[in-house]
């Protein structure tokens, strides 16, 4: 039995929203593309004040996301909202979306590959752990009393309480890079640590998260773990493959020649692996993640068609993921009475704690000196966009009703939002907190990571990465 693990970024038609343009002078293609003008003027603008405020400009790409869907646009200007994003264009705006999401992700396998754990491995899978485990077993605790009020009919209470543990383990590693990017934090050894705890325990929560829907349908666990262990040997059959003809083309190619057949052929595949992982029963995001990871560092050429490729990600394509989450998000829905409030208050309270304090005391005592491990804790506490397409999954397989979708989903927010403010109580920018982990990055990236960054550069090659 195979669970397939996906969800659109791209979202359905929000509340005012109309089936198709009635317009006489805009047809489906000028829609479209004076909704891409709104969305990235949009993006850069909130992004901008973001910056300005003291957050990192992703959040603020989220906050735009939010503001042109039902919770903002649509609600003081239904007819504009619907213009502007008419049903004809939302599939072409999903697209975008996921091309952005997959070749970011390419970026963060590739930053991760680079990495070279010299003595500190045994650090950064006891970290991740924590950061997994803890989180997972407070979720469940505090999912416990939830059961009779939160629960929908027909599903076991062990696969409810699962669940919820399974969304306040979450990560948001694609938000968690842009953040230490943003931040200047992707070389510090809390920000690389986070980053390899995050990709770790994001593993294994959508591993959980599988074994949660095969129970929750009447499936057998151990045939999704069956699946799993399938899955793997699979992949490691296609990448392995890829890895030797890259390097092969590489190695003939020189540095800054054999454009456009290097970038053409690292988006086909990424999408070619993207579209087998999620045939295979899971994320689709795996399968970028796993090509970054094998990518060629060794090679000048290989590596210098990168950069541009995940700048174009970040800037052009993944605001159409936040817009996808505004979309289908409407926040006035909420309704926070007594009871529902103190559940927010509570699930709140519980995620933060256990995922900051877990990982925060692991890498303590395995040597970590105390503002640099509380500093980790907090960076693994924003759980952002990852966590709200699990929670999608688990409301479209009838595992929590609509009201603890809402409370879950101001949780991912709220966990996000704060990570800069409480960054600011741990003097993040401090020379002491600037020190790279033990880890090694291969010259040729390097070397091209800093010729496409000026700031880089200038800095010595000390930059956001």
């Amino acid at each position: 039995m195979v669970i397939i693990i996906t969800a659109s970024v791209g979202g359905g038609p929000s509340q005012g929203q109309s089936a198709a343009p009635k317009d006489p002078f805009l047809d489906t293609a000028g829609h479209f593309f004076l909704g891409v003008s709104a969305v990235l003027l949009a993006s850069h603008a909130v992004g901008f004040l973001a910056t300005k405020l003291g957050q990192p400009r992703v959040t603020g790409e989220i906050a735009a996301g939010i503001l042109l869907g039902p919770s903002f646009l649509g609600a003081v200007a239904p007819e504009a909202a619907g213009w502007l994003f008419p049903d004809s264009v939302l599939p072409m705006f999903n697209g975008l979306a996921q091309l952005g999401l997959v070749l970011f992700m390419f970026g963060v396998g590739q930053e991760l590959g680079a990495m070279r754990l010299r003595g500190a491995a045994s650090q950064a899978v006891m970290i991740s752990q924590a950061s997994l485990f803890v989180p997972l077993a407070a979720g469940v605790l505090a999912a416990l009393p939830l059961v009779d009020r939160y629960m929908d009919h027909g599903v076991r209470p062990v696969a409810f309480v699962l669940f919820v543990g399974c969304a306040l383990s979450i990560t948001a590693f694609p938000v968690l890079a842009r953040i230490l990017s943003d931040l200047k934090m992707s070389r510090t050894r809390p920000g690389q640590l986070s980053l390899f705890a995050a990709a770790v325990g994001d593993g294994g929560s959508w591993l959980a998260l599988a074994v949660v829907l095969a129970l929750s349908h009447g499936g057998d666990p151990m045939s999704v773990v069956g699946t799993s262990l399938a899955v793997v040997v699979l992949i490691a059959i296609f990448v392995g493959p890829l890895r030797w003809l890259v390097a092969r083309w590489a190695e003939r190619v020189p540095a800054g020649a054999g454009a456009p057949a290097l970038p053409l052929f690292l988006v086909a595949a990424v999408g070619v692996s993207s579209a087998l992982t999620a045939a295979l029963g899971i994320h689709q995001l795996i399968g970028a993640l796993l090509v970054g990871l094998i990518w060629p560092r060794e090679h000048k050429a290989a590596v210098a068609v990168v950069a541009p490729l995940a700048t174009t990600a970040k800037t052009i394509l993944l605001p159409f993921f936040f817009l996808g989450f505004g979309l289908t998000v409407d926040l006035r829905s909420l309704h926070l009475d007594g009871s529902a409030g103190i559940v927010l208050l509570c699930l709140l309270a519980v995620a933060t704690a256990a995922k900051i304090t877990g990982p925060s005391l692991v890498a303590r005592l395995t040597g970590l000196p105390w503002r640099e491990s509380f500093t980790l804790g907090i960076l693994l506490n924003a759980r952002g966009l990852t966590e709200l397409v699990v929670l999608q999954i688990g409301y479209e397989a009838q595992l929590i009703n609509e009201e603890l979708l809402g409370l879950l989903t101001i949780v991912a927010l709220a966990t996000t939002l704060m990570t800069t403010p409480l960054l600011k109580l741990t003097r993040y920018r401090d020379e002491s907190l600037r020190q790279p982990l033990p880890l090694s990055h291969d010259p040729a990236v390097s070397a091209a990571r800093t010729s496409a960054d000026p700031v880089t550069a200038k800095r010595g090659g000390h930059g956001s990465g």
